[in-house]
């Protein structure tokens, strides 16, 4: 059962993006991208109280992914990619992103907060951020 909605098309567009964020982290890098975008559709807060599909959250402006200015983006889906996406859209979660509703890819070292969250660890090059429950409880809702 799906934790968002989520048609061929969609499915296509995360697999992308999920990619184009993620690729060098290899599969698990790429599914802890993922969570972050299933987080951003199913939670109602902060800076994502308007995106409520995965079009929406690929296409956030201001605020949303840099992958989608890079032609990289554009390629099409592969079915790893693909099998990848309908993974996390099915509500498979990974530590540190289980719960975030960011990340970014620092010089050094993960920085306590960023932009106010506080950082929920860090996979590889890529450092993960965690709204509190009292800001975001939907994030923390069970499937």
């Amino acid at each position: 059962m799906a934790v968002i909605k989520a048609n061929s098309s969609d499915i296509d567009l995360m697999a992308r993006l999920m990619r184009a964020e993620a690729e060098g982290e290899g599969e698990l890098g790429m599914l802890m991208a993922g969570n972050v975008m299933v987080n951003r559709v199913r939670s109602a807060c902060l800076d994502f109280v308007d995106i409520n599909s995965v079009t929406r959250m690929v296409w956030q402006s201001p605020g949303g992914f840099e992958a989608t200015q890079k032609g990289y983006f554009y390629q099409g889906a592969r079915e790893k990619e693909r099998r990848l996406a309908r993974q996390v859209i099915r509500g498979d979660r990974h530590h540190p992103a289980e719960f975030a509703l960011w990340f970014f890819r620092p010089e050094g070292s993960c920085p306590a907060q960023w932009w106010g969250q506080w950082n929920s660890g860090r996979y590889k090059l890529h450092c993960f951020y965690t709204p509190l429950a009292s800001e975001c409880p939907q994030v923390y809702s069970t499937f």
